[in-house]
């Protein structure tokens, strides 16, 4: 064989072994984020005023939101699980994807434990029991004492079925011992639309969606499902100050990247990820929409992400919600 076709052979197969490298590490590519929900919602928001504080924090390394709705996130997250472009992807995972689908549909296209690894938490947001015009109550104790006057199942608005809204809304029922009826709408707007309108008397919701109503008195709320008061929300008590224990409910999301992506990527990722939550314009962003950042590790994220489906799979299957 003549050296010139030695040394091309030689060549080819030192190419070949840098192939996996040159998918791991393309700094000049844009990392794609992908978000299981349309734009303009919560979760867009959130990951577009991330996104640009982890940029930079990245060598102004370019992330480009992709939305892909749909399917409670099964569509956006088998996307991204199935991807093989180490260290350019990465996807929103939240209450649905980690904590609810698992217990909603029978089979998932993806494994929320063998499929990702763990990059942080991104934010939470609080949610909320609130009443229409047509509700008396003005707290807690008011409000179990209409309830109780009703005969019929009371209806409640939510953001769609098996939700972190609905959800919230059947651990509450379970808690408080009251006859309700889920009725879900396709996304928190619809839903606000007719509890300030008065055509549904109640609602749980997401801060995010019901902060500006509350403020101008159009809703008033009745209780948050947090441990403490909400800061931007100073004034509305949690359902424990109440009586009611127990009822703690967040719609919460974090960042994942396929399980494969190097260990020193997802490092670099997630300090990028912590500066980002911690910088001033973030939480200054983040705080309009009453959001609670929540930096941490890839760790603390793995242990909330369990803790969370564990909890709400009784809640579930003592409800019988299923989505399939």
């Amino acid at each position: 064989m003549k050296i010139t076709s030695i040394r091309r052979l030689m060549l080819q197969a030192a190419a070949a072994a840098l192939l996996p490298l040159a998918a791991q590490a393309q700094p000049d590519k844009p990392i794609e984020w992908v978000v299981g929900y349309a734009a303009g919602g919560g979760s867009d928001y959130v990951a577009r005023s991330v996104a640009v504080a982890m940029s930079g924090e990245l060598g102004s390394r370019a992330i480009i939101i992709n939305n892909k709705p749909g399917a409670a996130t099964n569509i956006a997250a088998d996307y991204v699980a199935k991807s093989k472009d180490y260290g350019n992807i990465m996807l929103t995972a939240d209450f649905a994807t980690l904590a609810a689908n698992p217990s909603l549909f029978s089979k998932l296209p993806y494994n929320p434990d063998g499929d990702f690894q763990m990059v942080g938490l991104l934010a939470r947001f609080p949610m909320l029991l609130v009443v229409g015009p047509n509700v008396p109550a003005r707290n807690l104790k008011e409000f179990l004492a209409w309830a109780k006057t009703k005969t019929d199942p009371i209806p409640y608005a939510s953001a769609g079925t098996g939700s972190p809204h609905h959800l919230t809304g059947e651990l509450f029922r379970q808690k408080a011992g009251l006859k309700l009826q889920h009725v879900p709408y396709r996304g928190a707007a619809p839903a606000v639309q007719d509890l300030v309108g008065g055509q549904i008397p109640i609602g749980f919701m997401d801060s995010a969606s019901v902060l500006q109503y509350i403020a101008n008195g159009r809703l008033r709320a009745i209780g948050v499902a947090s441990k403490q008061r909400v800061p931007t929300m100073a004034d509305i008590p949690t359902f424990e100050e109440q009586g009611l224990k127990e009822v703690e409910a967040h719609a919460w999301q974090g960042l994942v990247v396929p399980v494969g992506t190097p260990a020193d990527v997802v490092a670099r990722l997630n300090k990028a990820l912590v500066a980002a939550l911690n910088a001033t314009p973030v939480k200054a962003r983040l705080q309009t929409m009453a959001l609670e950042p929540m930096p941490g590790t890839p760790q603390q994220m793995t242990d909330y992400a369990r803790a969370e489906r564990a909890r709400w799979a009784k809640v579930i299957r003592e409800a019988n919600i299923k989505l399939d």
